[in-house]
């Protein structure tokens, strides 16, 4: 079974075999946790994200999968992209949110990570209420068929931690 584990923090300094990035589509950088990833990571992240477009993602990556990379210049040896939905009042797009959190352990467990850090995906631009998104993480890391040992949420603030500490036991 997987252990969930929070920290309240900053995602780049974390040591661990994998750090998923709240990636945009485009893969080559942007703000947030992203813009943080690739600074701290330095330029072997944007340069296998550019070999990614070239390659199978010329359009971007779609929302809902997941791609991993070096970790460049940080404590882990990967980083696995994600793109998030942005939220939106009129749809539900809550499937795609977990989508990110599945195919995310999914790449893991193809690299071999058994440790993964998270942050807390679309919660941040994209909009996503933050108590939502934390029922979504926690629930499908939780239901998540995976052989991820420890997967820890990245907190950025005090009121995300807080969220995601009402989703556990």
């Amino acid at each position: 079974m997987t252990r969930i584990t929070l920290v309240q923090g900053d995602i780049t300094r974390q040591s661990v075999d994998a750090i998923v990035n709240a990636a945009n589509s485009s893969l080559l950088g942007g703000g947030g946790v992203d813009g943080a990833i690739h600074r701290r990571g330095g330029p072997a992240i944007l340069a296998d994200c550019r070999k990614l477009r070239a390659s199978h993602y010329g359009k971007g990556l779609p929302t809902g999968q997941a791609v991993a990379t070096t970790a460049g210049d940080l404590d882990a040896q990967w980083v696995i992209h994600t793109v998030g939905p942005v939220h939106s009042p009129s749809l539900d797009r809550s499937e795609l949110l977990a989508s990110c959190y599945r195919e995310s352990l999914k790449r893991a467990d193809e690299l071999g990570a058994r440790t993964v850090a998270f942050p807390a995906i679309s919660t941040g631009i994209y909009g996503w209420p933050m108590d939502d998104g934390a029922r979504i993480a926690v629930e499908t890391v939780r239901d998540a068929d995976t052989a991820v040992e420890e997967v820890r949420f990245v907190l950025f603030d005090e009121r995300a931690y807080e969220a995601f500490a009402r989703q556990l036991p």
